[in-house]
């Protein structure tokens, strides 16, 4: 319905269209509700096209890469291959990623529209806590308003300040999305940072050809993880041929001679001393900044984290009645799995006030590294645990994946696992593969953590040989 003042009226407005805030659309709608999905790029949000859905789409290919070069450790033999003579066409590496984006957002188009959705392309910007003008993207601007708003507008790439970045040629300058649309394999590659996201691209790279070489800020790759965990994975990254510097910043970017593509990064080490790196290209990799800087958050009343995340309670609600924040923007933990999370939360908690209301508390937060091995993580880290909780009696775990039968069988036997217990009552609080399907393992004692099954019942159990779960008989028995 549209107003005297050419507002129209709904009674929900969903702002971005991520692997949350599509189904909250969805769900508004079949209720009966009038919804807005308000989108300024492409359905599906970050995830779908330029996050977990290509990404692990190119990395498939980066390991089909990988096991042709390893062909002749399998008895395997391919001219060329065992000297690292692969030919990688990285536009059909590319195209391949595409179709399968396409396919997953037209699905998430089809489910919206079907569903009786309207969907505005455009950016929002609030006028009030209740009103949105809405640039569309045929250049005209349409108003709109609603009782209930919600925000999922994602985050995106953050470049740093680096000196003399400027002269840098754009098509050599990568973030997280641009990376994915080369259409060759760059000669070399740098990439800054040594989270997820960078480990991940710097793999896949030195596996499709590039000379890769990762400078991380600190002391260890992957900052979050436990130290013995991260040191295992730097030894695998170095045992593939990528260099990685470790406590070492960037201080300035230059290019080289005006006859090569080459651009020079000088580099400095927690002692103080600098020296150049070089390569064709540059992957910034540091970290992502939250989507709320072009939502005019301020003439809604919305109060911002210093990071500039939108401030939530653990019922996802912001500091303005009616408006709620989820996924990415509203701040860490970013991963899609908690943006679905958070619309279920919302779902519940909108449309089914008759039943218990759900909250954030008490989550139990699963994620993967997609590195080859992945790295899959649930619950606490051994520090983490030792400080949350220095009056029980924490005990680990550790155990070599050379150790497990299925990893020998199939030669990929690189990394560890790790579990954190309580020794008294045999409470697993937390538990990280770094190993063959890594993840796929976390997830079996994600089960046993929300079932309150104690380390003790997966050390009986009687597991199928020869699984990767089958490792979970005998991890325990390295518990100190």
């Amino acid at each position: 319905m549209a107003t005297a003042s050419n507002t129209k009226e709904y009674d929900c407005i969903v702002i971005g269209s991520g692997q949350g805030a599509t189904p909250l659309a969805n769900a508004f709608t079949t209720a009966g509700r009038r919804t807005a999905l308000i989108e300024r790029s492409h359905i599906g949000g970050c995830c779908v096209n330029e996050g977990c859905t290509p990404t692990k789409t190119m990395i498939a290919s980066g390991k089909v890469a990988y096991h042709t070069q390893r062909a002749a450790d399998y008895g395997i033999h391919s001219p060329g291959a065992e000297d690292g003579l692969i030919v990688t066409d990285m536009k059909k590496v590319r195209q391949r990623k595409r179709d399968i984006v396409d396919s997953f957002r037209t699905g998430g188009e089809t489910r919206a529209q079907s569903a009786g959705v309207d969907v505005l392309k455009g950016v929002a910007t609030f006028t009030d806590s209740k009103k949105l003008s809405v640039k569309m993207d045929d250049g005209s601007e349409r108003n709109v308003t609603a009782e209930r708003i919600f925000i999922s507008t994602g985050e995106r790439p953050s470049i740093p300040q680096l000196t003399g970045l400027e002269s840098i040629p754009a098509e050599r300058q990568l973030d997280s999305t641009t990376i994915q649309e080369l259409d060759v394999v760059p000669t070399s590659l740098l990439v800054l940072g040594g989270g997820y996201i960078g480990l991940e691209f710097g793999q896949l790279f030195n596996r499709l050809g590039s000379e890769v070489t990762i400078v991380q800020r600190s002391s260890q790759l992957l900052p979050r993880e436990d130290p013995d965990i991260a040191a295992s994975m730097l030894d695998i990254f170095r045992e593939d041929g990528i260099k990685v510097h470790l406590s070492t910043t960037a201080v300035s970017i230059s290019p080289g001679p005006s006859d090569s593509d080459v651009i020079r990064l000088l580099i400095r080490s927690a002692e103080g001393s600098e020296y150049t790196v070089s390569a064709s290209h540059i992957l910034f990799a540091a970290g992502r900044r939250p989507n709320t800087d072009m939502l005019n958050l301020e003439a809604a009343g919305i109060f911002l984290k210093p990071s500039s995340h939108i401030e939530v309670n653990d019922r996802l609600e912001t500091s303005v009645p009616g408006i709620w924040a989820l996924g990415d923007v509203k701040g860490p933990p970013a991963f899609t799995h908690i943006s679905y999370d958070d619309f279920r939360i919302i779902q519940r908690n909108v449309l089914e006030p008759h039943l218990p209301s759900l909250t954030t508390k008490g989550r139990i937060v699963p994620y993967v590294c997609y590195t080859d091995p992945q790295m899959g993580h649930i619950g606490l880290h051994e520090y983490e645990a030792r400080k949350q909780f220095p009056d029980r009696k924490i005990q680990t775990a550790k155990m070599p994946m050379a150790y497990v039968a299925r990893a020998l069988e199939t030669d990929e036997s690189r990394g560890l696992m790790k579990a954190v217990v309580d020794g008294e009552t045999g409470e697993i609080l937390g538990y990280t593969c770094l190993g063959l399907e890594g993840g796929e393992l976390m997830s079996v004692v994600q089960m046993a953590m929300m079932g309150n099954v104690p380390w003790q019942r997966l050390r009986d159990a009687v597991w199928a040989h020869p699984s990767l779960a089958e490792s979970l008989n005998n991890l325990w028995g390295f518990l100190e």
